[in-house]
Formats: C-alpha cells, sequence, structure tokens
C-alpha cells in the first residue's frame, strides 16, 4: 500500500512562507493569520508527514530543520505548477489573472517598471504584480528560492543555471553636468575622464563592472565619491561634483533629481556593451502571468532608444 500524505494547499502555502522569517509572529502577521492558527497548521503538516519541519522555541524563534527547507522550496514549487494549471484553464477563457512576483535591479527601476506596470495594469487588469528592488545579492538568491518569479537585470555575472530573454541592449555612457568642458563633445574617450572625479553608483554589479572597464585601458578612476542610490549619483554630477559611467536607460530625462541639466556621451571607443533581461530558473515554468509581463517589458521598452 502506498502511503500517500494529506496536507492541504492552505498548509503548503502557509509553510513555503517561513523560510522569510526567524519567529512564528512575523510569518504569522505576513499571513494574516493568528500565531496560534500558523503553529497549529504547521503541527498538523509535521504529523502528516512523519517529519520534524521546524524548531519552535520562545526565547530563540523559529527556524527550519534541512527537511523543512527543503519541503518548504518543494511546496513552493508545488504551487507555481498549481497556479500554472490555472493560467492554462485562464487562458482557454482568454483571461489572465493572479499574482506575479517581480524582482528589478536597482539602478533600472525608476527607468523600467512605471511603464510595466502601466502597460500590464491596462492589459491584464487581474494580474497582481508585486515589487522587489535590489542588487543581484538581494534578487538572485531570492530567484534560486522561488520568492520571485522572475527579475529583470543586467546580462552580467549571471549564473549559469537560469534562463534569460533580451528586453533591450545597453552601454555604458559617460554622465556629465551640463556645464562640463567635455559636454561640448560628441564623445567621450576614457581618459580624458579619468582624472576627473568619478562619482561610482555601489552596486553589484556596477562597480566590478565599472571597475573592470578602466582596467582594460590600462587606466585608473580617480574616485570622487562612492554613492548607492542612482539618484544620488545623478544629482552630484548635476551640481558638478564628477561625473559617472552609467548604462543607458529608457525613459530618462536629462536633468537630477534637482532639476539640474545633465548630458549623457557615448564613450570612444565604445565601451560595456550589454543587455537588460529577465532570468528566471532553468528548472522552473514560467506562469502565464510571468511570462505576459517578460513580453510586454520587450515590446515597451525596446521600443525606446535609450538615451
Amino acid at each position: 500500500m502506498i502511503f500517500v500524505p494529506k496536507f492541504t494547499f492552505r498548509q503548503l502555502e502557509l509553510f513555503a512562507a517561513l523560510p522569510e522569517h526567524t519567529t512564528l509572529g512575523s510569518a504569522a502577521q505576513q499571513l494574516h493569520i493568528s500565531e496560534s492558527a500558523l503553529s497549529h497548521a504547521i503541527s498538523e503538516l509535521e504529523a502528516a508527514l512523519g517529519e520534524q519541519l521546524c524548531i519552535r522555541r520562545k526565547a530563540r524563534g523559529m527556524h527550519l530543520t534541512p527537511t523543512g527547507r527543503h519541503f518548504a522550496k518543494r511546496a513552493r514549487e508545488l504551487l507555481r505548477e498549481a497556479s500554472a494549471l490555472a493560467d492554462g484553464l485562464g487562458e482557454i477563457r482568454g483571461e489572465l489573472k493572479g499574482p506575479v512576483s517581480l524582482g528589478c535591479y536597482t539602478g533600472l527601476a525608476s527607468n523600467v517598471l512605471p511603464a510595466v506596470l502601466e502597460g500590464m495594469a491596462s492589459l491584464h487588469p487581474k494580474v497582481e504584480i508585486s515589487i522587489t528592488v535590489g542588487d543581484h545579492a538581494d534578487l538572485l538568491p531570492a530567484l534560486e528560492d522561488g520568492t520571485l518569479d522572475t527579475v529583470i537585470v543586467y546580462d552580467i555575472g549571471l549564473p549559469a543555471d537560469v534562463e534569460r530573454r533580451v528586453i533591450y541592449k545597453t552601454e555604458v555612457m559617460a554622465v556629465l553636468g551640463a556645464n562640463d568642458s567635455l559636454a561640448e563633445e560628441d564623445d567621450v574617450d576614457l581618459a580624458d575622464l579619468s582624472t576627473k572625479p568619478l562619482i561610482m553608483l555601489n552596486t553589484a554589479p556596477s562597480t566590478e563592472y565599472t571597475q573592470l572597464m578602466f582596467a582594460q585601458r590600462g587606466l585608473k578612476p580617480n574616485v570622487g565619491a562612492i554613492v548607492p542610490q542612482i539618484d544620488l549619483v545623478r544629482a552630484m554630477v548635476g551640481r558638478g561634483l564628477g561625473y559617472s559611467l552609467l548604462m543607458s536607460r529608457p525613459n530618462q530625462i536629462p536633468v537630477s533629481s534637482e532639476g539640474k541639466g545633465l548630458v549623457t556621451r557615448h564613450l570612444r571607443p565604445r565601451a560595456g556593451q550589454t543587455s537588460v533581461v529577465a532570468v528566471w530558473p532553468k528548472e522552473t515554468m514560467l506562469t502565464a502571468r510571468a511570462l505576459a509581463v517578460i513580453q510586454y517589458a520587450v515590446e515597451v521598452l525596446d521600443a525606446i532608444e535609450p538615451e
């Protein structure tokens, strides 16, 4: 006789959320359930499986056993497969509905996400998109453990075990204040910039990529400041505190957040040419909803010439 554990999709949904938390209280709050009800659901799940999945100590919080971590990962996969099944039925009826967890590299978010969210809301109003913004160190682990369906990042330093879809081509550009002496040039040599203060964006993979570009030319940048946010980089450049090297982006306006003028110039020779891509794990079958988000991003962003 084959033993078939008896548990519900609701129990799977609750347990799949646990790896993001260190206490039952925080998990229960996010899941909109009482802590006692969540504890009871876990106990029922453990009884059905005959395995300890979670160690709960009031004074020391909560953590999953190795079996629990494996079960949480498989639970997320099963939930995605069930969602994909429902999507298929929805497609037959001609509609898409349900959640999509979308990640985006922090340096792209303000230029990429508004257009995608606006268009998806119009085309597929029943698709609910949740957003996570961060760098590779934040997004790729969340993609691997199933927290995110897909992420939009630069095609730089990505692991081999991901599928990718090109959204648009891009390259590194020099960003200068409107009054910079090089702003009158059609393009700029990296050697001419190397003596000026560089306002460097400090996020992965941007920092490493910038350093590599100088090293490949046998140059050393004069780093004026290292800052964590792209808007702060542009604001400092706008005030004439230095220049920056940033990837070209769609929907970019030639002013800083303070309204000060910025000028973007190609490098001579052209450098840092790559792509912005949507990626997801190779073993994962994307839902029709997630595929629709990616396809719309390609349509709306590839048609815009990055500045």
